[in-house]
């Protein structure tokens, strides 16, 4: 389900996505409504992954690695939130019903890719996810604003969708510029998702990588 050739060791998180054109001029207003199904199901599905995490935490723990099939969940699950967003206000970006799917459905306009790890630090499970990770969570807590049923509401990103969806009803254009700057928050809140949730060992840059695919190089 994961596929590990289109990342790179010291790049294990690929956040790319397409934006459509034309989006319509009015189905933003209406798509907290539309998206009610996924937050009801996502609520569950990130409770299942809280639980894959405090599993994996011990299973790294003790052997240095990380269950196949449990990445493969909890990324899946990571998926379907980021499509999730994309669709609705982390992004506005496609007018695309998001699939009910896990899996990496490579033809939705919003995709990721984790790389899955070979072998994980025992030392880094006991820290990364709270101590490491506290400069990077005070940065995407701004961004996201607050989180429920697995993925954001308000903060930085969602006001940027909403300052989107009035250029879209208005000229029926999303403005290349904003998309960039979106597509960039959202990937520094992935990166640091799949990090705390002991997907990776490499730390998340402090760097806002924007546009719809990856930097062909990290510095």
């Amino acid at each position: 389900m994961t596929s590990t050739t289109a990342t790179t060791p010291d790049r294990p998180v690929r956040v790319e996505a397409v934006l459509d054109a034309p989006l319509s001029r009015r189905l933003w207003l209406v798509k907290w409504i539309l998206v009610i199904p996924y937050y009801i199901v996502l609520f569950f599905l990130w409770i299942a992954f809280t639980v894959v995490s405090v599993i994996v935490f011990f299973a790294i723990l003790f052997t240095e690695r990380y269950p196949r099939a449990l990445f493969d969940f909890n990324v899946g699950v990571l998926r379907w939130s980021w499509r999730v967003a994309y669709y609705s206000y982390g992004a506005l970006a496609t007018d695309r019903y998001p699939p009910f799917s896990l899996g990496e459905e490579q033809d939705y306009p919003a995709r990721l890719d984790i790389a899955y790890p070979a072998r994980l630090s025992r030392g880094l499970v006991l820290v990364k996810w709270w101590l490491l990770a506290i400069p990077h969570y005070i940065v995407v807590g701004f961004f996201l604003g607050g989180f429920r049923d697995g993925w954001w509401s308000g903060g930085l990103i969602s006001a940027l969708a909403i300052i989107a969806g009035f250029f879209v009803a208005f000229t029926e254009k999303y403005p290349k510029d904003l998309f960039d700057l979106v597509m960039g928050l959202n990937r520094w809140v992935l990166r640091v998702a799949a990090y705390a949730a002991l997907m990776t060992d490499v730390y998340p840059p402090f760097r806002l990588d924007m546009g719809g695919s990856e930097p062909e190089e990290l510095s």
